[in-house]
């Protein structure tokens, strides 16, 4: 690939995915770190692309909120996590959802739906699916983060532990074969820990780009979670431990792995 057609590809990109990180470029375009860094250098130049730490993004895109940010880096795979998800949700189910993009993306496909109760600490959640179809929305207090307008803290902890839902959903940072779920924020680890045991069914959802990442605080291992929904089959060591806990693997391209569940788990 001539360095012109790399320039536009690299562009594509950035325009699909909001920001890219230089060792994905160099992998998705098959060229080196040296080479991708030289083809960066006239586009930044100019004003076209913004360069960030290790990645680079669209300078409309680079002004954003971080929160922001993220919805639109893997939006088609979340997207389609979340339909699959929404599917198996019945009007008048409650369902408890903590702060991220693709429980953001799920309270999108949930516009349809009637009558649900839905408990969260995030604000966009929360104005998502208050006063639409007969909802009834429960929000935690506590101190609301400026990046992405969620509740976090004892009091946010407390507030959803008084709640029993049949759906306990979380998104995750990071997933690993030996380390589980992971997050990069201890109170957002706790909140996550706290409303997978909420539910009858504890529901971890993430898009294929958090496998074989490493976070910085455990929420559970893979014994925590009664399924796994994401849109690309995990790598051969996450998808043996999470058959070896039982945990069910739902694929969103509607492949659909399990074992059975054990009793007691929620």
């Amino acid at each position: 690939m001539v360095q012109s057609k790399r320039h536009g590809e690299i562009l594509r990109l950035l325009k699909e995915e909001g920001t890219v990180t230089i060792a994905s470029l160099a992998d998705r375009l098959g060229v080196s770190l040296e080479t991708v860094r030289r083809d960066v250098k006239p586009l930044t130049s100019d004003g076209s692309i913004l360069k960030m730490h290790g990645a680079v993004g669209l300078p409309s895109i680079a002004g954003e909120a971080p929160f922001e940010r993220r919805m639109r880096e893997n939006a088609d795979a979340k997207r389609v996590i979340a339909r699959m998800v929404a599917a198996t949700i019945r009007d008048g189910e409650s369902i408890m959802l903590d702060t991220g993009t693709t429980t953001s993306f799920l309270a999108r496909e949930l516009l349809g739906h009637r009558r649900l109760t839905v408990v969260t600490n995030s604000s966009d959640i929360a104005r998502t699916l208050a006063t639409v179809n007969g909802n009834k929305v429960y929000m935690a207090g506590g101190e609301l983060r400026s990046d992405s307008g969620a509740a976090f803290g004892v009091s946010a902890i407390e507030f959803v532990s008084r709640f029993s839902v049949n759906h306990a959903v979380i998104s995750t940072g990071a997933v690993g074969a030996v380390t589980g779920v992971m997050d990069y924020d201890l109170e957002e680890a706790e909140f996550a820990r706290m409303v997978l045991s909420r539910g009858q069914r504890s529901l971890v959802v993430t898009d294929h780009s958090k496998f074989g990442r490493q976070g910085l605080v455990q929420v559970c291992g893979f014994d925590g979670f009664s399924e796994l929904a994401t849109d690309r089959p995990p790598p051969r060591d996450i998808a043996a431990a999470l058959a070896e806990a039982g945990a069910r693997l739902s694929i969103a391209d509607g492949e659909s792995k399990s074992r059975p569940l054990s009793e007691d788990r929620h």
